[in-house]
């Protein structure tokens, strides 16, 4: 059962749905920062949009994909679709001010399955597939079994900014 009391926010009003042995990074390190939504996933959070669920695979509703990029779930994939979206690779997740990161995270087969965004704070948060979004305090704090290990990092100057 979850240790509700190591979460804060909106975790201590209800449990997450999720189980630490899901997120054994996880535990006593983040909160849960909004209500479960069905309307969008991991991708389209790290892009920015709370309004479309991001997946290549377009022709399946209810997913949405940019136009003219590749569709399959390889790390190039993503990595060239964040492009068009003014993020270029970068080492690591340091934080560095003045710069959205993101983290792209893989499974055993190197297929791409979700995605982190850092904070101004140098904190992360995730969107958990149709659950809630949580902070954390590393990208390593959601690897495991169901999300695998961060394979790439990305950066760009915040959109308010001028990309």
């Amino acid at each position: 059962m979850v240790d509700v009391g190591s979460f804060g926010g909106l975790g201590q009003l209800t449990p997450p749905p999720f189980d630490f042995v899901d997120f054994p990074n996880l535990q006593g390190s983040g909160h849960v920062t909004s209500l479960r939504s069905p309307d969008y996933n991991c991708i389209a959070w790290a892009a920015g949009d709370s309004r479309r669920w991001w997946w290549p695979f377009p022709k399946i509703p209810p997913y949405y994909w940019p136009v003219n990029a590749a569709t399959s779930a390889a790390l190039g994939v993503f990595v060239a679709t964040f492009m068009e979206l003014g993020y270029s690779r970068c080492e690591d997740g340091e934080l560095e001010r003045g710069f959205e990161k993101i983290a792209f995270y893989a499974d055993a087969q190197g297929q791409v399955t979700h995605a982190a965004r850092q904070l101004t704070d140098g904190r992360w948060t995730s969107k958990l597939g149709r659950e809630e979004d949580i902070e954390h305090e590393s990208p390593e704090a959601v690897e495991g079994p169901v999300y695998g290990r961060v394979v790439a990092f990305m950066k760009r100057l915040p959109p308010d900014l001028g990309a």
